[in-house]
């Protein structure tokens, strides 16, 4: 095989790999969505502690992503997208063990393991696609945000159409986790020795917690995942009780996700094309404030048109978030820091998201104050998304 031809096929693995991870970062835990009720009634949780199920995978991404570009610089950033995944692939596992421990236990380990990927998928390609951010921002995202909304939709078949149950079904999703890892394993390289130079470097930073620009992108990163986060989790029992069955509720879920795909990969590279991204955020909120306004009304004539909506600001959203990262930072180090902060601050915030949703719900027996808070966490979306929109870099 020729030099050309080398270099061809390792791009290849490379680009294939990142689609992988990106794969995995959000399935095995939308998942869990659709299942909430059953796993309810298994384990007799009450709805505030089903929703930490999906609220300790946010708080694990707020703990380890302001330390996955430190242990990246230790091991090298390949290296360490390789051990989230093999951590991924255990926690996935442990999480189906029958034991309350082991659920909580494995949900922690999944959320460490995903918030890796989270962190440094930007960073590599800042470094690596540095002419084509848009473009490959545009197709991890899409694969992301793909395999999301098949978590939403197969939760339910796989556990009750197919009788495997909610463990067997959770457990599925160890098998993307192990094709990622084999796909991965040519990027593994030889632990990197840092020069005196770069482990100056290192330690001279600090400036970007100050920086006004830093922080309306991590609002930004924050209150899209709030809202994502809160839908996912609790869209398929709102739906419910309005009469729509479960494994219909979870397949709506999954349409949500899948509409926005077009978004999902179109608005990176829209964004990619122009200095301001300002009229993309403009467009976006005033979506989710028509489809957040619709799903006050417990007619569900027009739900698939409020769920249809939201699926289009949530793939706009989330896209435009991880763009921001590579389009903010001058280059492939502060977009890592970059991402480390907006990731561990913005999904802290987002944490609170599904654990207020129930929590609300719980306390008023309805769903209409949990959608008033979406509506006004949109307002603040807004509010970031012009600020962190504008042609500046983070210094």
């Amino acid at each position: 095989m020729d030099a050309n031809a080398r270099v061809q096929k390792n791009s290849l693995l490379l680009l294939l790999g990142i689609v992988l991870i990106a794969s995995n970062l959000r399935g095995a835990i939308t998942a869990v969505g659709p299942l909430v009720g059953e796993i309810r009634l298994d384990t007799g949780l009450s709805n505030t502690w089903a929703g930490m199920l999906t609220t300790l995978p946010l708080l694990a991404f707020a703990a380890i992503s302001p330390l996955a570009p430190k242990i990246a610089r230790r091991f090298g950033t390949e290296n360490t997208l390789f051990g989230g995944m093999l951590l991924l692939a255990i926690g996935i596992l442990l999480r189906s063990a029958p034991s309350s421990a082991a659920l909580f236990g494995g949900t922690i380990l999944i959320g460490f393991a995903i918030a890796v990927g989270n962190v440094l998928l930007p960073s590599l390609i800042k470094r690596d696609y540095q002419h084509r951010v848009g473009l490959i921002t545009g197709l991890y995202t899409l694969a992301m945000c793909g395999f999301a909304s098949l978590g939403s939709g197969l939760s339910v078949p796989l556990s009750e159409g197919l009788g495997l149950g909610w463990q067997l079904s959770l457990m599925s999703w160890a098998l993307l986790a192990v094709l990622g890892i084999l796909l991965w394993y040519p990027q593994v390289r030889p632990l990197p020795v840092l020069t005196e130079t770069e482990t100056a470097n290192v330690r001279v930073r600090g400036t970007l917690w100050t920086s006004p620009l830093a922080w309306q992108v991590t609002l930004f990163m924050g209150l899209q995942s709030f809202g994502f986060f809160a839908a996912v989790s609790w869209l398929p029992e709102l739906l419910h009780s309005r009469g729509i069955s479960p494994a219909s509720a979870g397949w709506m879920v999954s349409f949500m996700q899948i509409i926005g795909l077009p978004a999902t990969f179109f608005v990176p590279v829209l964004a990619g094309r122009r200095p301001s991204q300002r009229w993309l955020v403009l467009a976006m909120a005033a979506v989710f404030f028509i489809g957040y306004a619709g799903l006050l009304f417990e007619d569900t004539t027009f739900v698939l048109l409020w769920v249809l909506l939201l699926g289009i600001g949530q793939g706009a959203s989330i896209s435009l978030a991880l763009t921001f990262l590579a389009l903010r930072a001058p280059n492939a180090r502060v977009a890592a820091e970059l991402s480390g902060m907006s990731q561990a601050v913005g999904y802290l915030l987002a944490a609170s998201g599904p654990f207020l949703f129930g929590w609300l719900h719980d306390l008023t027996g309805g769903w209409t104050a949990s959608l008033v808070v979406l509506i006004l966490s949109n307002a603040g979306l807004l509010a970031a998304g012009l600020g962190a929109g504008r042609d500046r870099k983070v210094s």
